[in-house]
């Protein structure tokens, strides 16, 4: 829906017509400049969006004139923490997160029925386009019929949640359903789905989205407003109902001079990640600004937002300038698009001319960073805002290795420090150590966005190969970029085949290696470093490498330009300082160092101008949806209902509506609740809801195994979030989770306090349900960064979780833990679990009023304990909408009662 009734607008005056340039008019639009306020002039570009959102929408319903007012007034609203409704344009819904939100949308409208509504009430009233894009386990590597072997075992694991899609992408209108092999969605959405702006039923309005992925940022890059949600937020928005949200503050980053020859967009993403994390970021729109922005290439624009989330962003804006008009024609937009596009955004003031004198507009806090100051790096070993400058890598990988066990450290012992390890590689002698590489992967749209850093991977690849260099084969490299365009164009230039001499052969298109799909490594290699308790490291262009995330056997994980991956993949370590080491031997037997295999930009430049072509973009998305034969043949039903299927091991039917009544539970009661993990800072989503492979005699194996499915079709616990049975078996199940019951032992266990049981977390947990315990988790801060999942949120809340209290919350966790009615509570500043002495062997009452008539958004909260500690804690409900969702329990029954009474 694009706009609310014209005839009865309150904006209906500033509603104009847009003329072309030879008579007509492209459409109409509201006229910000019309409203004649000096303030707009001074919003950040990024809230010029929300506004004219809010216009739009205003029916004095669900959006007022007095939120129109709010998002004027920025200036002063934003720091009283201001709350708004947003309604997006479209959505985006990756694989793994995306499949649980179509499962919801199923279960809803199968209820309706059931409350004497019609069904069709559940269908999205806005744009939904869904990339299968997670479905990608690198099983076969180094070969090349990787891809086609690749692509044919997933989809013989995955065929079930792959029919499901189909058939989603027929019942629901708006619905459209990308097949595997794709790419990725944020690449889909850069390189084809994102409109900049629309003109529907002869309305033009900004573009703004919102994925069930928190790297949807990507498409900030074209100037389009879009951050990732959890996929119970997604549904909301589908349905068409506005989400509500505190108006945040804008992080003004001036940006100037240019990078130098030789230093990589990937070398800059990682020290703003750096960078916006010390300044703060988090919850904040970050807009960039300033001269250096016009010096900067579209996809290097795409490597920067894409990591909004890695640095805390909500968003990471560029708005629209003659740069992003230039790559929307690369990419096959139509030139009249194009031009409907500008005319738009500069009658809206909302076009920008780097070289013109900066406007006045005013940021909540400001950054500045000169490009030619960045050096080269990575980050690492387990955070991706750990900057190593590459100059350094040697001595902070030995300090790694000296330091105690933390996010910079293994606490090798200095007389293991140097072992090394030999063995059989099928007849080869091999050998690894501590910092051997042992995984090198290019993937992730973060950088396979990027022609720069590809073109720059296959020039590395190249001059190393005509020099004789050759990767050891017992290092598992592979290609998994997030578009066919980039396999075009890496084939076009001839640079494949030199990507292939080196192991880099094309795996998939997708999601694979950066969301911990690395697949196995070799039988020898993994009993090598288990066998050894050798710190082996990956290195990936991707843009998360939290421990256990990546692969369960590599304990350190560097995050790389795609050439530097290469370059280590050489090297096979990354105790090497690339200045003063040679990074091989040539045939000639000379030592080559690093920069004698680097290209100049110059010559990647010319690579790109004579590869990277527009027809490429058209052919492929121009067949897109025929090009994956195994999905044309899949049969779907054809009903307006799922049918579900009881006996299905990948889509069932979720339980949240079971016995539900229209009338909300109210808020729940948490007394004398166990606490079921004490966890330190930065637990990610991935600790909390581990996406990777499924290993034997875990709970959900065992219960996989009682369905009669064999162990090599267990596949992955995010293949697997269809069904709620493996959500909340997966939650906590990752390897690397350290839970200080445990005495800082990691792993996917915990104590059963009455017992002292030392227990799976899920075990504990049902003994605690058994028994009628409610149950509370305790963290740091930073609780749920990283992905968007919200099965993060569902799982615990499966468990039987009432409480997460915390030291803080990254943004997207928080609203999930809300949407599932799980309640966030942050210990007060200078306060957390250590300070206050909890163990998290007490039992714990958290003191709210069981009246939702008696909550408000922020109100502090006493939480109480049985051996008599007493503490306040902030209720991190944030607004009026999240108290409603609150009290039904969640979002979804809030969705379905309300839908149910508005058919009455």
């Amino acid at each position: 829906m694009a706009i609310s009734s014209a005839t009865k607008h309150a904006f209906k005056s500033i509603l104009v017509g847009l003329p072309k340039p030879c008579g007509g008019e492209y459409g109409k639009f509201f006229s910000l400049p019309a409203l004649n306020d000096p303030r707009i002039d001074r919003l950040p570009y990024s809230i010029r969006i929300l506004l004219e959102a809010a216009i739009r929408h205003c029916d004095n319903f669900q959006v007022t004139e007095s939120d129109v007012e709010k998002i004027i007034d920025w200036e002063n609203t934003s720091p009283k923490q201001a709350e708004i409704p947003f309604k997006p344009a479209r959505c985006i819904l990756m694989d793994n997160t995306g499949v649980p939100a179509v499962v919801d949308l199923a279960a809803m409208r199968d209820m309706m029925p059931k409350l004497g509504c019609d069904p069709y009430k559940i269908n999205p009233l806005i744009p939904v386009d869904a990339v299968i894009d997670h479905a990608v386990r690198v099983d076969v590597a180094r070969s090349c019929d990787a891809l086609d072997r690749n692509q044919e075992l997933e989809f013989d694991r995955n065929r079930e949640r792959f029919a499901f899609l189909k058939w989603a992408s027929t019942a629901f209108h708006n619905m459209q359903v990308f097949p595997p092999g794709s790419g990725t969605v944020h690449q889909v959405n850069l390189e084809y789905l994102a409109r900049v702006v629309f003109n529907e039923d002869g309305i033009m309005y900004f573009d703004s989205v919102v994925g069930t992925d928190s790297h949807t940022t990507m498409a900030n890059c074209l100037g389009v407003a879009g951050w990732g949600v959890g996929g119970i937020e997604a549904v909301v928005a589908m349905l068409g109902q506005p989400m509500g949200m505190v108006l945040p503050g804008v992080v003004g980053f001036k940006l100037t001079g240019r990078l130098r020859d030789g230093v990589t967009t990937t070398d800059l993403v990682l020290t703003m990640t750096q960078l916006l994390r010390k300044h703060g970021a988090i919850g904040k729109f970050v807009e960039f600004y300033g001269v250096g922005v016009g010096e900067l290439s579209l996809p290097a624009r795409a490597t920067i937002a894409n990591m909004s989330p890695e640095y805390g962003a909500t968003m990471g804006f560029f708005p629209v300038d003659q740069v992003t008009l230039d790559y929307l024609k690369l990419t096959g937009r139509s030139d009249e698009t194009v031009s409907m596009i500008e005319a738009y955004l500069r009658a809206n003031k909302m076009f920008v001319e780097h070289h013109e004198p900066e406007t006045d507009r005013v940021y909540s806090s400001y950054l500045e960073l000169d490009l030619s100051e960045v050096e080269p790096c990575v980050a690492g070993p387990k955070r991706p805002h750990d900057l190593v400058p590459l100059k350094e890598m040697k001595s902070d990988w030995h300090s790694c290795l000296n330091n105690k066990v933390g996010f910079k450290g293994y606490a090798v012992p200095k007389e293991e420090q140097g072992k090394v390890v030999k063995f059989d590689f099928h007849g080869q002698p091999a050998e690894i150590k501590h910092g051997s590489v042992v995984l090198a992967a290019i993937c992730s749209s973060t950088n396979t966005s990027n022609p720069s850093v590809m073109i720059g991977a296959g020039l590395v690849a190249k001059k190393a190969s005509e020099l004789g260099l050759e990767v050891k084969p017992w290092i598992k490299t592979s290609l998994t970029p997030g578009s066919v365009v980039t396999s075009e164009y890496l084939k076009h230039s001839g640079l494949q085949e030199y990507l292939n001499q080196q192991g880099f052969h094309l795996a998939a298109h997708g999601c694979a290696t950066c969301v911990g799909n690395s697949g196995d490594l070799d039988e020898c290699v993994s009993a090598a470093i288990t066998e050894n308790d050798i710190v082996a490291a990956a290195v990936l262009s991707a843009n998360r490498n939290f421990e256990g995330r990546v692969n369960p056997l590599t304990r350190a994980n560097y995050l790389a330009s795609p050439p530097l991956v290469v370059a280590y993949a050489l090297a096979g370590t990354v105790d090497i300082d690339f200045d003063k080491e040679p990074i091989g031997v040539s045939k000639g037997g000379k030592e080559v160092f690093l920069r004698g295999i680097w290209p100049s930009d110059q010559e990647v430049e010319q690579v790109i101008k004579s590869s990277v072509q527009t027809q490429m973009f058209r052919q492929v998305y121009e067949s897109i949806m025929k090009r994956n034969p195994r999905w044309n043949e899949l049969p779907v039903p054809e009903a307006a209902l799922y049918p579900w299927d009881p006996n299905s091991t990948y889509i069932r039917k979720p339980t949240y509506f079971k016995d539900m009544s229209m009338s909300p539970p109210g808020p729940p009661t948490v007394k004398e609740a166990y606490c079921l993990l004490n966890l330190g800072d930065s637990i990610t989503t991935d600790h909390i809801s581990y996406s990777g492979k499924i290993p034997d005699g875990t709970p959900a194996a065992r219960y996989l195994r009682e369905c009669g499915v064999d162990p090599k079709n267990f596949s992955s616990y995010g293949g697997r979030r269809g069904n709620n049975e493996i959500v909340m078996r997966g939650a906590f199940a990752n390897m690397r989770i350290v839970n200080k019951l445990l005495d800082g032992q990691a792993g996917p266990w915990t104590i059963h306090v009455p017992t002292g049981e030392k227990l799976y977390v899920f075990d504990a947990a049902m003994k605690y349900k058994s028994e009628g315990h409610d149950m509370v988790i305790i963290a740091g801060a930073e609780y749920g960064s990283g992905s968007s999942r919200d099965s993060a949120a569902k799982g615990p809340m499966l468990l039987g979780v009432k409480s997460v209290i915390a030291k803080s919350f990254e943004r997207i966790h928080r609203s999930n833990l809300v949407g599932m009615g799980v309640i966030p509570l942050c210990f007060k500043a200078g306060e957390d679990a250590d300070s206050l002495g909890l163990t998290g062997r007490e039992r714990y009452t958290i003191g709210l009023p069981t009246n939702i008539a008696e909550i408000r958004p922020g109100q502090d909260v006493t939480v109480t304990t049985d051996d008599g500690k007493s503490f306040t804690c902030t209720l991190r409900l944030d607004t009026q909408l999240e108290l409603a969702y609150f009290n039904h329990g969640g979002i979804l029954p809030y969705m379905v009662r309300n839908l149910a009474e508005q058919a009455k």
